[in-house]
């Protein structure tokens, strides 16, 4: 028997093809034996096998990974991004495997309603991808920049996430991650005010604003997040998911708050402001308050706290 029988299947599977496979389709172990002799085949774990003796694309190992532990799909970080050193790879919750170098195995339980297994390679579905990535996550702020740069790229809404994660009761962070989704969705931002009250101004002792201050404008009237008036300061909180959370913009905040100095200023601060780094963004805030007149000073919310004034 000739590989070239295998050609669709191996077309397929980016190159990959595993012993079961050949074996199913009418090949023997002999002709294994003889494929690889003549490096028509390559070893790249026990029983799986790739049609080229080059260097391994992600890909390649991609499908090698879902091959050594069928029935499997990509999971977590693979099945977004479809890139990265370690494989991720979901199976039922009920099975027990061999540990591979380079490939994280994640036990799912009702693995087979989870996959689309339509795609290639197979992989859970993104949502809930992005919602089981983002619960292993070391904080909430960390979780949400996940579902934010998903967002961001388009690959999925906020709405669909909040259905998602209303099926996922066991999700890290989800009650906050859960309000989160829902005020983005309702353009409204009360958690992100409320952290920035909590974490940032009154923490550190910062000049207390007035809450959602409304002033005529030409467009109407409008509603500001914190008004500091006898410090010309005007601070807008940005919590917009796909948005706020790009590396990018938040140096271009950090950067608006070392360059602060004079008139009434509007600055934008938004969830890594208060949720990932509030003693550092007190303490560029307590530099700003003091170029426009304030003689106070602000107080360290903690023994850690990073607060440099």
């Amino acid at each position: 028997m000739q590989l070239t029988a295998f050609r669709e299947l191996l077309d397929h599977q980016d190159s990959v093809v595993s012993r079961r496979q050949l074996l199913e389709r009418g090949a023997t172990d002999t002709d294994i034996r003889r494929w690889v002799r003549r490096r028509e085949l390559a070893r790249v774990h026990p029983g799986v096998f790739v049609n080229h003796t080059g260097p391994l694309t992600w890909v390649n190992r991609a499908w090698a990974a879902i091959q050594f532990y069928w029935p499997a799909a990509l999971a977590e970080a693979s099945a977004v991004n479809r890139a990265g050193a370690v494989i991720h790879v979901a199976i039922d919750s009920t099975r027990y495997v061999s540990k591979l170098q380079g490939v994280r195995v994640h036990r799912l339980a009702g693995f087979e309603a989870r996959v689309q297994w339509n795609l290639a390679p197979p992989r859970v579905r993104l949502e809930d991808a992005l919602l089981s990535w983002a619960s292993e996550a070391d904080t909430r702020v960390d979780a949400l920049a996940l579902l934010s740069d998903a967002c961001r790229r388009r690959i999925t809404t906020t709405g669909r996430l909040a259905e998602e994660l209303a099926h996922r009761p066991r999700i890290t962070h989800r009650r906050w991650l859960r309000d989160v989704l829902q005020e983005a969705a309702d353009g409204v931002q009360s958690l992100l005010e409320s952290s920035y009250r909590r974490r940032v101004e009154r923490a550190h002792g910062l000049p207390r604003a007035d809450r959602q201050h409304h002033e005529r404008t030409v467009d109407g009237v409008v509603y500001r997040d914190a008004r500091y008036e006898r410090f010309g300061l005007l601070i807008e909180l940005d919590g917009r998911i796909g948005h706020e959370l790009n590396g990018e913009k938040w140096d271009d905040q950090d950067r608006d708050l070392l360059a602060a100095t004079e008139e009434m200023l509007t600055l934008r601060l938004g969830w890594r402001h208060s949720e990932r780094t509030p003693c550092r963004t007190a303490g560029r805030l307590a530099l700003v308050f003091r170029s426009r007149g304030w003689r106070g000073t602000p107080r360290r919310c903690g023994t850690d706290c990073a607060l440099r004034s």
